[in-house]
């Protein structure tokens, strides 16, 4: 049993079962904070890995929409969930090359790993563990995300008939190798 499998057995014999979003973030945690998960390594490829002008382009079109702001000062470059940083790093190449050199970098990100395969594409870099991290600094914001929400912890809901609602939640019976999933009553949502 994986550390990630006798922490979530434990925490359902302690707590009940947990919601799909919790299992989806403890394993999301997992995961990235112990490996890198890209390449003909990993477990997949993202766009920026298999070719510079997916970022090249998204830099060219964040210059354009800088140029017809007016060409604002201080200007802030973040991305949410930069991979290995290459997207940035060929984004803000021709973003330079446009005459836009933001003020600052800043990436959110989690993994341990991941940060320094991202320091080293983008020395420049600044990190925060959350979004709201980014509300802390002063300036216009462009805001990278690319293939960052559909990794992302979500709550589920099914509606049912009588108008209520129930979600799924994540258990782990005892004599059980894997998680189920069943549905739990709820008054209302979160």
């Amino acid at each position: 049993m994986s550390p990630l499998e006798a922490a979530l057995v434990e925490r359902i014999k302690q707590d009940g079962p947990i919601s799909v979003e919790a299992y989806m973030e403890a394993c999301n945690s997992y995961y990235y904070a112990t490996r890198d998960p890209f390449g003909a390594r990993g477990d997949f490829t993202t766009a920026p890995e298999i070719t510079q002008m997916y970022g090249e382009l998204i830099g060219a079109a964040l210059a354009d929409c800088w140029n017809r702001a007016g060409r604002p000062k201080g200007l802030r470059y973040a991305e949410l969930g930069p991979g290995r940083g290459t997207l940035a790093s060929d984004a803000l190449r021709v973003m330079r090359a446009a005459g836009c050199a933001p003020a600052s970098v800043e990436f959110v990100e989690t993994s341990p790993l991941l940060r320094e395969a991202q320091k080293a594409s983008v020395p420049e870099a600044t990190f925060h563990d959350e979004i709201a991290g980014l509300a802390k600094g002063e300036g216009p914001l462009l805001v990278v995300a690319s293939e960052f929400f559909d990794a992302l912890p979500v709550q589920q809901w099914v509606e049912g008939w009588s108008g209520g609602s129930s979600g799924l939640a994540v258990t782990w019976p005892s004599t059980a190798t894997a998680p189920s999933l069943r549905k739990v009553p709820s008054a209302k949502r979160p």
